[in-house]
Protein backbone atom coordinates (compact mmCIF):
# COMPACT_ATOMS: atom_id res chain seq x y z
CA UNK A 1 0.00 0.00 0.00
CA UNK A 2 1.49 3.36 -1.03
CA UNK A 3 -0.15 5.14 1.91
CA UNK A 4 -3.37 6.78 3.07
CA UNK A 5 -5.09 10.13 2.66
CA UNK A 6 -6.66 11.74 5.75
CA UNK A 7 -9.30 14.41 5.19
CA UNK A 8 -10.74 16.69 7.87
CA UNK A 9 -13.76 18.57 6.44
CA UNK A 10 -14.06 22.34 6.56
CA UNK A 11 -15.48 23.61 9.82
CA UNK A 12 -14.42 20.57 11.84
CA UNK A 13 -11.07 21.79 13.17
CA UNK A 14 -7.65 23.15 12.38
CA UNK A 15 -4.28 21.50 11.95
CA UNK A 16 -1.01 22.60 13.51
CA UNK A 17 -1.19 26.37 13.67
CA UNK A 18 -3.86 26.78 11.02
CA UNK A 19 -7.05 28.68 11.81
CA UNK A 20 -9.93 26.61 13.04
CA UNK A 21 -12.41 25.76 10.31
CA UNK A 22 -10.06 25.08 7.39
CA UNK A 23 -10.29 21.75 5.62
CA UNK A 24 -7.14 19.65 6.11
CA UNK A 25 -5.70 16.93 3.88
CA UNK A 26 -2.74 14.80 5.00
CA UNK A 27 -0.91 12.15 2.99
CA UNK A 28 0.96 9.46 4.92
CA UNK A 29 3.27 6.79 3.55
CA UNK A 30 4.17 3.43 5.16
CA UNK A 31 5.74 3.95 8.57
CA UNK A 32 4.40 7.49 9.01
CA UNK A 33 2.16 8.59 11.88
CA UNK A 34 -0.45 11.34 12.29
CA UNK A 35 -1.67 12.31 15.78
CA UNK A 36 -5.07 13.85 16.45
CA UNK A 37 -6.69 15.67 19.37
CA UNK A 38 -7.06 19.19 20.77
CA UNK A 39 -3.30 19.59 20.91
CA UNK A 40 -1.12 21.84 23.07
CA UNK A 41 2.39 23.26 23.19
CA UNK A 42 3.60 20.05 24.82
CA UNK A 43 1.34 17.70 22.80
CA UNK A 44 1.46 18.84 19.15
CA UNK A 45 -0.95 17.12 16.74
CA UNK A 46 -1.27 16.95 12.97
CA UNK A 47 -5.09 16.97 13.12
CA UNK A 48 -6.50 19.49 15.59
CA UNK A 49 -10.02 18.68 16.81
CA UNK A 50 -11.34 21.65 18.77
CA UNK A 51 -13.82 20.26 21.28
CA UNK A 52 -13.44 20.29 25.06
CA UNK A 53 -14.52 16.63 25.30
CA UNK A 54 -11.58 15.48 23.15
CA UNK A 55 -8.22 14.79 24.80
CA UNK A 56 -5.18 16.93 24.06
CA UNK A 57 -3.62 13.83 22.51
CA UNK A 58 -6.61 11.68 21.60
CA UNK A 59 -5.06 9.11 19.28
CA UNK A 60 -2.86 8.38 16.33
CA UNK A 61 -2.99 6.80 12.89
CA UNK A 62 -0.06 4.67 11.75
CA UNK A 63 0.38 3.42 8.20
CA UNK A 64 1.91 -0.02 7.57
CA UNK A 65 2.80 -1.76 4.32
CA UNK A 66 -0.70 -3.14 3.66
CA UNK A 67 -3.16 -1.42 6.06
CA UNK A 68 -3.43 1.33 8.65
CA UNK A 69 -3.85 1.20 12.41
CA UNK A 70 -5.72 3.37 14.90
CA UNK A 71 -4.59 3.87 18.49
CA UNK A 72 -7.08 5.30 20.99
CA UNK A 73 -5.09 7.21 23.62
CA UNK A 74 -8.15 8.30 25.57
CA UNK A 75 -8.65 6.75 29.01
CA UNK A 76 -12.45 7.06 28.95
CA UNK A 77 -13.89 7.40 25.42
CA UNK A 78 -14.38 4.78 22.72
CA UNK A 79 -14.01 5.80 19.07
CA UNK A 80 -15.94 4.49 16.08
CA UNK A 81 -14.51 3.67 12.67
CA UNK A 82 -17.39 3.55 10.19
CA UNK A 83 -17.44 2.12 6.68
CA UNK A 84 -19.57 4.70 4.80
CA UNK A 85 -20.25 2.17 2.04
CA UNK A 86 -20.84 -0.84 4.29
CA UNK A 87 -24.55 -0.51 5.16
CA UNK A 88 -23.88 0.42 8.79
CA UNK A 89 -20.65 -1.59 9.21
CA UNK A 90 -18.32 -0.17 11.87
CA UNK A 91 -15.59 -0.98 14.38
CA UNK A 92 -15.47 0.24 17.99
CA UNK A 93 -11.99 1.04 19.26
CA UNK A 94 -12.03 1.03 23.10
CA UNK A 95 -9.99 3.33 25.36
CA UNK A 96 -6.22 2.67 25.42
CA UNK A 97 -6.44 0.25 22.48
CA UNK A 98 -3.18 0.46 20.57
CA UNK A 99 -2.69 -0.36 16.91
CA UNK A 100 -6.20 -1.57 16.00
CA UNK A 101 -5.99 -2.69 12.33
CA UNK A 102 -8.61 -1.06 10.07
CA UNK A 103 -9.75 -3.12 7.04
CA UNK A 104 -11.95 -0.57 5.24
CA UNK A 105 -10.86 1.22 2.08
CA UNK A 106 -13.02 4.23 3.03
CA UNK A 107 -13.29 5.00 6.75
CA UNK A 108 -14.87 7.68 8.91
CA UNK A 109 -13.28 8.06 12.36
CA UNK A 110 -15.90 9.41 14.77
CA UNK A 111 -15.20 10.90 18.21
CA UNK A 112 -17.94 11.73 20.75
CA UNK A 113 -18.42 15.30 21.96
CA UNK A 114 -20.67 17.12 24.43
CA UNK A 115 -22.52 18.79 21.58
CA UNK A 116 -25.41 17.40 19.55
CA UNK A 117 -22.97 16.46 16.79
CA UNK A 118 -19.84 14.35 16.68
CA UNK A 119 -16.39 15.21 15.34
CA UNK A 120 -15.23 13.06 12.44
CA UNK A 121 -12.53 12.82 9.80
CA UNK A 122 -12.10 10.48 6.85
CA UNK A 123 -9.29 8.09 5.96
CA UNK A 124 -8.84 6.77 2.43
CA UNK A 125 -6.61 3.75 1.81
CA UNK A 126 -6.47 3.62 -1.99
CA UNK A 127 -3.90 0.91 -2.56
CA UNK A 128 -4.95 -2.26 -0.80
CA UNK A 129 -2.70 -5.15 -1.81
CA UNK A 130 -4.23 -8.13 -3.64
CA UNK A 131 -2.68 -11.49 -4.39
CA UNK A 132 -1.17 -12.06 -7.81
CA UNK A 133 -3.88 -13.99 -9.70
CA UNK A 134 -1.20 -16.12 -11.37
CA UNK A 135 -0.15 -17.67 -8.09
CA UNK A 136 -0.27 -17.45 -4.31
CA UNK A 137 3.41 -16.78 -3.90
CA UNK A 138 6.58 -15.79 -5.68
CA UNK A 139 9.72 -17.58 -4.63
CA UNK A 140 11.91 -15.49 -6.95
CA UNK A 141 11.41 -12.02 -5.55
CA UNK A 142 8.96 -9.45 -4.29
CA UNK A 143 5.21 -9.91 -4.63
CA UNK A 144 3.24 -8.56 -7.57
CA UNK A 145 0.76 -5.80 -6.74
CA UNK A 146 -2.22 -4.52 -8.70
CA UNK A 147 -1.45 -1.49 -10.90
CA UNK A 148 -4.99 -0.07 -10.50
CA UNK A 149 -6.63 -1.28 -7.30
CA UNK A 150 -10.40 -0.92 -7.77
CA UNK A 151 -13.11 -2.27 -5.47
CA UNK A 152 -16.09 -3.18 -7.63
CA UNK A 153 -18.41 -3.05 -4.60
CA UNK A 154 -17.50 0.57 -3.76
CA UNK A 155 -19.60 3.57 -4.62
CA UNK A 156 -16.76 5.20 -6.54
CA UNK A 157 -16.78 2.20 -8.92
CA UNK A 158 -20.49 2.74 -9.57
CA UNK A 159 -19.73 6.36 -10.45
CA UNK A 160 -16.95 5.11 -12.73
CA UNK A 161 -19.30 2.73 -14.55
CA UNK A 162 -21.80 5.57 -15.04
CA UNK A 163 -19.00 7.70 -16.50
CA UNK A 164 -18.12 4.93 -18.98
CA UNK A 165 -21.69 3.91 -19.84
CA UNK A 166 -22.18 5.97 -23.04
CA UNK A 167 -19.00 4.63 -24.61
CA UNK A 168 -19.69 1.07 -23.49
CA UNK A 169 -23.09 1.31 -25.18
CA UNK A 170 -21.56 2.91 -28.32
CA UNK A 171 -23.84 5.91 -27.90
CA UNK A 172 -21.13 8.52 -28.26
CA UNK A 173 -17.43 8.36 -29.10
CA UNK A 174 -16.71 11.63 -27.29
CA UNK A 175 -19.26 12.68 -24.68
CA UNK A 176 -18.65 11.88 -21.01
CA UNK A 177 -21.55 12.41 -18.55
CA UNK A 178 -21.53 15.55 -16.43
CA UNK A 179 -21.88 15.49 -12.65
CA UNK A 180 -25.64 16.30 -12.69
CA UNK A 181 -26.16 13.58 -15.30
CA UNK A 182 -24.43 11.01 -13.09
CA UNK A 183 -26.54 12.05 -10.08
CA UNK A 184 -29.68 11.64 -12.20
CA UNK A 185 -28.49 8.32 -13.64
CA UNK A 186 -27.79 6.77 -10.23
CA UNK A 187 -30.60 8.25 -8.14
CA UNK A 188 -32.77 5.11 -8.39
CA UNK A 189 -29.95 2.86 -7.14
CA UNK A 190 -30.54 1.72 -3.51
CA UNK A 191 -27.14 3.06 -2.40
CA UNK A 192 -27.48 6.43 -4.17
CA UNK A 193 -30.71 7.91 -2.87
CA UNK A 194 -28.78 10.71 -1.11
CA UNK A 195 -25.96 11.02 -3.63
CA UNK A 196 -25.12 14.68 -4.25
CA UNK A 197 -23.23 16.47 -6.99
CA UNK A 198 -20.48 17.31 -4.51
CA UNK A 199 -20.13 13.63 -3.56
CA UNK A 200 -19.88 12.62 -7.24
CA UNK A 201 -17.17 15.23 -7.83
CA UNK A 202 -15.28 13.91 -4.78
CA UNK A 203 -15.44 10.36 -6.11
CA UNK A 204 -14.15 11.50 -9.51
CA UNK A 205 -11.28 13.40 -7.86
CA UNK A 206 -10.49 10.33 -5.75
CA UNK A 207 -10.42 8.12 -8.86
CA UNK A 208 -8.18 10.55 -10.73
CA UNK A 209 -5.78 11.43 -7.91
CA UNK A 210 -5.52 8.21 -5.92
CA UNK A 211 -6.68 5.30 -8.08
CA UNK A 212 -5.62 6.27 -11.60
CA UNK A 213 -2.88 8.68 -10.44
CA UNK A 214 -3.75 11.18 -13.17
CA UNK A 215 -1.88 14.47 -12.90
CA UNK A 216 -4.02 17.51 -13.68
CA UNK A 217 -3.01 21.13 -12.91
CA UNK A 218 -5.10 23.15 -10.50
CA UNK A 219 -6.99 25.90 -12.27
CA UNK A 220 -9.42 28.37 -10.70
CA UNK A 221 -9.78 30.54 -13.81
CA UNK A 222 -12.18 30.41 -16.76
CA UNK A 223 -10.64 27.11 -18.00
CA UNK A 224 -11.50 25.28 -14.76
CA UNK A 225 -14.58 23.54 -16.20
CA UNK A 226 -12.65 22.48 -19.30
CA UNK A 227 -10.00 20.89 -17.09
CA UNK A 228 -12.67 19.05 -15.12
CA UNK A 229 -14.07 17.63 -18.35
CA UNK A 230 -10.56 16.69 -19.42
CA UNK A 231 -10.06 14.78 -16.17
CA UNK A 232 -13.26 12.79 -16.74
CA UNK A 233 -12.30 11.98 -20.32
CA UNK A 234 -8.83 10.88 -19.23
CA UNK A 235 -10.29 8.57 -16.57
CA UNK A 236 -12.74 7.01 -19.02
CA UNK A 237 -10.10 6.55 -21.71
CA UNK A 238 -7.67 4.91 -19.28
CA UNK A 239 -10.08 2.43 -17.68
CA UNK A 240 -11.58 1.40 -21.02
CA UNK A 241 -8.16 0.88 -22.64
CA UNK A 242 -7.08 -1.41 -19.82
CA UNK A 243 -10.47 -3.15 -19.53
CA UNK A 244 -11.00 -2.08 -15.92
CA UNK A 245 -14.65 -1.32 -16.70
CA UNK A 246 -16.33 -3.68 -19.15
CA UNK A 247 -19.75 -4.22 -20.68
CA UNK A 248 -20.79 -6.69 -17.98
CA UNK A 249 -20.32 -3.97 -15.34
CA UNK A 250 -23.32 -2.12 -16.81
CA UNK A 251 -25.47 -4.59 -14.86
CA UNK A 252 -24.42 -2.73 -11.69
CA UNK A 253 -26.35 0.36 -12.82
CA UNK A 254 -30.09 0.78 -12.27
CA UNK A 255 -32.27 0.26 -15.37
CA UNK A 256 -32.49 3.28 -17.63
CA UNK A 257 -35.94 4.88 -17.92
CA UNK A 258 -38.02 3.05 -20.51
CA UNK A 259 -35.74 0.00 -20.74
CA UNK A 260 -36.49 -2.13 -17.68
CA UNK A 261 -34.90 -5.47 -16.93
CA UNK A 262 -34.64 -6.64 -20.56
CA UNK A 263 -31.70 -4.36 -21.31
CA UNK A 264 -29.88 -5.44 -18.18
CA UNK A 265 -30.15 -9.03 -19.23
CA UNK A 266 -28.88 -8.11 -22.68
CA UNK A 267 -25.61 -6.64 -21.37
CA UNK A 268 -24.79 -9.54 -19.09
Amino acid sequence: MSGVVIYLPQGAAGAGGEPRGDAVTLRLGPGEVARFGRGSATSPVELRLDDEAISRLAGEIRVTDDHWQLSNLSTTQSYLVENPEGAGEYLRVPPRRAGAPIPFEFSRVVLPTRRNTTVAFQVFAPDHVYLDPDGLGDQWGSRTVTAYSLDETALYFLVLVALCEPRLRDESPVAVPTTPEIVERLKSHPACGRLTARAVSSHIDYLADEKMRISTPTDYGPRREARRNGKRETIVGLVLRFGLVREEHLALLPPRPGTGAHERETVR
